[in-house]
C-alpha cells in the first residue's frame, strides 16, 4: 500500500515539508489509544535469534534508523514501534542552528536517492535531553557533532559539551566528522585532528563510572590509505567502533535533472561504495573493532549484503523513506530464514 498509494502522493511535494508532515502524523497518530499497539503489532519481529550483543549491550535486532531523521530525538519512541531494533539521534551540536538556508533536500526519484545539505539544523542537545529523559526502553545512539561557528581548532569543545550533556541519556555515542554540509568538518577527518578529538573524549569516557561506547561516522569518499589512517586511529584510540558510512559527494552514474545539487548524497547511489569500505575495514582491522553499515539499504538482500561484507549491525534512513515502514520487518524476516 505504501509504494502503490502513499509514496506517489507524498513525492509530489518538497521532501523536507514531507519529512515534517509525515513526522507529524506519526505524533499525532500514536497519540490515540491503541495506535501504539496496532504499530508494535505490525511492525515488530521478537525473536531472540535477532538480537546482538554489542558493545556491552543487547540490540533487539540488528535494524537501526540512522542519524538525521529524528534529529531532536523528538520520535524515537513512536519510530521505534516501526520496528527498529535501535535509533540514532542527531546530529546533536552544543546551540541551536538553523542549518543551511531551504530548499535544502533533493529527491533523486529516478536514482532512487535523497541530496542533503541540511547543515546539522537542530534545536540543541540540552533540548533534547529534555525529551530523551522520557525516555521508555528504546536504545539509543546520540550523534554529535559541532556548530557551523565553531572553528576546527576549537571543535573538541562542542563535542565535549555534546557528550557531557548526553551522557546519562544514551547508549552509545557517535562522533560526526564526516558530514559534507559543514563547512570544513570533513578536514577534522585528517590523522592530526582526528585522533586528538577521539583521544579527548575517549580519556573523558574513562572517567566516567561507566564509560558509554564511543563510535566513529565516516564518509563513504575515503581513499584506502584514509582509511588505514583510521583502522590506525581507532585501534590505537580504543574507541568502540566506526559507522560506515555517511552520504558521499560523489555523482557518477546519477539520472536525475537534480543529481548536481550541492550536498551529501545517500540512498541507493552509494550503496556500493558504503559496502566497498565496510569490507575494506572488515579485512584489514584484524577484528580490532565492530562496524555498522549504513548506506543504500532498501532491500533485506541489501541489509544481508552490509553483514556479509563485515556489519555488524545495519541503519536504514533513505531506504525507510522510498521503501516505507515495512521494510524493516522483511529485513528482519529475511535475517530469520538465514538461520533455518
Amino acid at each position: 500500500m505504501y509504494k502503490l498509494l502513499i509514496k506517489p502522493f507524498l513525492f509530489l511535494f518538497d521532501p523536507e515539508w514531507v519529512h515534517h508532515t509525515v513526522f507529524k502524523s506519526i505524533k499525532i497518530a500514536n497519540k490515540i489509544p491503541g495506535v501504539s499497539s496496532l504499530l508494535r503489532t505490525a511492525y515488530v519481529v521478537k525473536d531472540k535469534s535477532l538480537e546482538r550483543k554489542l558493545f556491552g549491550l543487547t540490540f533487539p535486532n540488528p535494524v537501526g534508523l540512522a542519524a538525521g531523521f529524528d534529529k531532536d530525538a523528538k520520535l524515537f519512541q513512536e519510530l521505534s514501534h516501526f520496528g527498529f531494533g535501535f535509533v540514532e539521534i542527531g546530529t546533536l551540536t552544543p546551540k541551536p542552528q538553523d542549518g543551511n538556508p531551504k530548499k535544502r533536500m533533493f529527491r533523486l526519484a529516478e536514482d532512487e536517492g535523497l541530496i542533503n545539505r541540511m547543515g546539522f539544523n537542530n534545536e540543541g542537545v540540552e533540548a533534547a535531553v529534555k525529551r530523551l529523559k522520557k525516555n521508555r526502553g528504546v536504545l539509543i545512539g546520540g550523534n554529535i557533532g559541532k556548530n557551523k561557528i565553531t572553528p576546527n581548532q576549537e571543535a573538541v569543545n562542542d563535542y565535549i559539551f555534546c557528550f557531557n550533556a548526553l551522557f546519562d541519556f544514551v547508549d552509545y555515542f557517535v562522533v560526526n566528522v564526516s558530514s559534507p554540509n559543514t563547512p570544513n568538518l570533513r578536514a577534522l577527518q585528517d590523522k592530526e585532528p582526528l585522533t586528538h578529538l577521539l583521544s579527548t573524549l575517549k580519556e573523558l569516557n574513562k572517567k566516567k563510572q561507566s564509560p558509554k561506547p564511543i563510535l566513529l561516522k565516516i564518509a563513504p569518499d575515503l581513499t584506502e590509505d584514509q582509511l588505514k589512517d583510521i583502522i590506525e586511529i581507532v585501534t590505537s584510540v580504543k574507541i568502540d567502533g566506526v559507522i560506515a558510512s555517511n552520504t558521499t559527494l560523489n555523482r557518477d552514474g546519477l539520472q536525475s535533472s537534480q543529481k548536481n545539487e550541492i550536498g551529501g548524497l545517500s540512498g541507493k547511489p552509494v550503496k556500493d561504495r558504503s559496502t566497498a569500505v565496510i569490507r575494506f575495514l572488515a579485512e584489514n582491522n584484524n577484528s580490532a573493532f565492530p562496524i555498522i553499515g549504513v548506506g543504500g539499504i532498501h532491500t533485506p538482500e541489501d541489509a544481508i549484503e552490509k553483514l556479509k561484507a563485515g556489519a555488524s549491525l545495519i541503519q536504514l534512513y533513505t531506504g525507510f523513506v522510498y521503501e516505507g515502514p515495512g521494510v524493516v520487518k522483511k529485513i528482519n524476516k529475511s535475517l530469520l530464514q538465514l538461520k533455518d
